[in-house]
């Protein structure tokens, strides 16, 4: 094992996981405002102190597993990138990848970015697909000088297209597979810049 890379302690992984699963099954019954360290310790079968000895509070809590999540979603981006497979029936890997990642995780992602429990985690992930946006627009800055659109509008309008389309989907159970939906996302973005270059 490479000496530079830490390691967290397995008991610090089991007791954060236990933490947070019991937190999402609060927040499948209640509102944020009505969890209390104490409910979500019982609820985890730890104690208040084993609680303390992880976070603050419960927004700190939030908080730090918002940082986690960007930290997975971000994982899987690198990977992404760097995966020499390349899947032609996939027109938006990335996508698919990320919409996988929801869907093996979804009873956490239905609760955190489906309900209108708490923001964190939807304005974490906002801020995610903005980048990702800045990126594919310095790639496409014709189709946007093109348009008339301004640049930061068409930031906000995709990333908020993007999430708003996979919070319907989460609520909806999740009707379509990654797969499908990715390459509806292709679809779409495929159709908005053809009609852009025949304006």
């Amino acid at each position: 094992m490479n000496a530079s890379t830490p390691r967290t302690d397995p008991r610090i992984v089991r007791t954060r996981k236990m933490l947070r699963d019991a937190l999402v099954e609060l927040l499948e019954e209640m509102d944020i405002e009505k969890i209390s360290v104490n409910r979500l310790a019982q609820r985890a079968t730890i104690n208040r102190v084993t609680f303390y000895l992880h976070y603050r509070d419960i927004p700190d809590m939030l908080d730090k597993m918002a940082d986690d999540m960007v930290e997975e979603f971000k994982s899987i981006m690198k990977a992404s990138e760097t995966s020499h497979v390349k899947d032609k029936d996939a027109e938006w890997p990335l996508m698919v990848s990320l919409l996988e990642h929801i869907a093996e995780q979804s009873r956490f992602y239905k609760v955190i970015l489906a309900t209108n429990r708490t923001t964190v985690f939807t304005d974490r992930l906002l801020q995610l697909l903005k980048s990702l946006i800045v990126v594919k627009l310095e790639h496409a800055e014709k189709f946007v000088e093109g348009t008339g659109i301004k640049r930061e509008i068409a930031i906000w309008y995709g990333s908020s297209a993007v999430i708003g389309s996979i919070i319907a989907w989460l609520r909806m159970d999740m009707p379509y597979t990654p797969q499908f939906l990715a390459g509806q996302f292709a679809l779409l973005r495929k159709y908005v810049k053809e009609r852009s270059e025949g304006l």
